[in-house]
């Protein structure tokens, strides 16, 4: 796929992606604060298993201070139906502490009211946002921009041949931001999401693995490979029927 363009390149993952998921639109009356905290939530997940362990905290705590002072281990327990919600009340407790630390409230609906650029090196200098929440944030809140990808995302991109192991490690794709263009974003972004969520929750499955070889033929021989005796310890081995 090395000699088509970038644009070419995404237009195709675009194309086949709509063959078997639906657009994803974020909640436009979501204050930014609770588009930072879903994120949290959604990183490497689907939007429903996301959806349901926002609400389920929001139901469980009386406020996000209660939950800034819980511990992470009584935080999984709550967000139990994510893939990993250790790692996610990690990253949904360290930003709410860093939040505190900087404005000692929990509001920042004053971030729409400043330039983009500030706002955006303001979120990611905030401890437990990732690259992935920044650009959920920025895309679904604030009106830049940005295509948020997380590992299971990259970890597809990269069996699939448009990322490479250093873009992966450092969390990027290279011109994806170019190549989609933010009218599309969106819709774009939320179909990738999916697949990465999938892949994340089973890289043996037949679906996933029809969709990548959909994207680039070429690259059968890179598909995980379960190892002889080995068994799915995903969280999630079950996918939704097309």
């Amino acid at each position: 796929m090395a000699s088509i363009s970038r644009t070419a390149q995404f237009a195709n993952v675009s194309k086949v992606l709509k063959k078997h998921y639906k657009p994803v639109k974020p909640d436009a009356d979501r204050p930014v604060l609770e588009h930072l905290l879903l994120a949290c939530c959604l990183e490497d997940a689907h939007y429903e298993a996301a959806e349901e362990a926002f609400a389920a905290l929001v139901h469980t705590f009386f406020d996000w201070n209660e939950i800034r002072v819980t511990t992470i281990a009584e935080l999984s327990e709550v967000m139990s139906g994510l893939p990993d919600p250790s790692t996610a009340a990690n990253r949904f407790k360290r930003v709410l502490q860093s939040i505190f630390e900087a404005i000692y409230a929990f509001d920042l609906e004053d971030r729409l009211k400043q330039n983009l650029g500030p706002t955006v090196k303001w979120l990611k200098k905030l401890d437990g946002a990732t690259n992935f929440s920044v650009a959920y944030v920025v895309q679904s809140a604030i009106g830049g921009h940005a295509i948020p990808v997380d590992s299971g995302t990259l970890r597809t991109l990269r069996i699939v041949e448009l990322v490479t192991d250093k873009d992966v490690k450092a969390g990027i794709v290279p011109g994806l931001e170019r190549a989609v263009s933010k009218a599309n974003g969106i819709e774009f972004g939320s179909m990738l999401h999916q697949l990465g969520a999938d892949f994340t929750a089973n890289p043996y499955s037949p679906s996933v693995r029809k969709i990548l070889l959909q994207i680039n033929l070429d690259v059968k021989d890179q598909l995980p490979k379960r190892r002889a005796g080995e068994k799915n310890t995903s969280p999630t081995t079950k996918l939704k029927p097309r």
